[in-house]
C-alpha cells in the first residue's frame, strides 16, 4: 500500500511539474481561451472554441460568483484581462475536472503573463475566496 501511495504522489508531482511548462497544451488552451474572453469584453466575437462558448453561456452565474467574492470591485469596473482570467478559472473550478490548486495556479500564471502588477494577487484572492466557499 505504501508503494502505491508513493507512486501516486510521484505521478501527481510530475503532473503538476508538467503544468508549469509554457508549452504544455493545457496551458496553451487556457491562454487561447483567456484571449478570446478578453476580446469578447470589447465586442461580440464569432467564437468557435467550445470551452469559451460554455463560459460565455454561463457568464451571468460566473460573474455573480466573482461579484460576491470581490464586493469592493464591481465586475464592470474590473481590469478586462483579469475578468477574462477569472471567468475561465471560476468555470474550471465549477467543472471539478482539474484540481482546484492547479486551476488557481494556472490563473495566477496567466495574470503574471497578461495582467498588471497587481493582477496575480487580486486573482489569487478572489479565487481563494471562491474555493474557500465551495471547496
Amino acid at each position: 500500500m505504501q508503494k502505491i501511495t508513493h507512486v501516486a504522489y510521484r505521478l501527481s508531482f510530475l503532473w503538476a511539474l508538467q503544468m508549469k511548462t509554457a508549452k504544455d497544451p493545457r496551458h496553451q488552451k487556457r491562454r487561447k481561451v483567456a484571449k478570446l474572453l478578453f476580446a469578447q469584453t470589447f465586442t461580440k466575437q464569432a467564437c468557435t472554441d467550445k470551452l469559451a462558448q460554455k463560459i460565455l453561456k454561463n457568464q451571468k452565474a460566473i460573474d455573480k460568483k466573482i461579484s460576491r467574492s470581490a464586493p469592493a470591485w464591481p465586475v464592470d469596473k474590473l481590469n478586462r484581462i483579469d475578468l477574462a482570467i477569472l471567468r475561465l478559472a471560476v468555470f474550471e473550478l465549477k467543472q471539478k475536472e482539474t484540481p482546484p490548486k492547479v486551476v488557481i495556479d494556472e490563473a495566477i500564471e496567466l495574470a503574471k503573463e497578461f495582467g498588471s502588477e497587481a493582477s496575480p494577487s487580486f486573482i489569487n484572492g478572489v479565487l481563494g475566496t471562491i474555493y474557500g466557499k465551495n471547496g
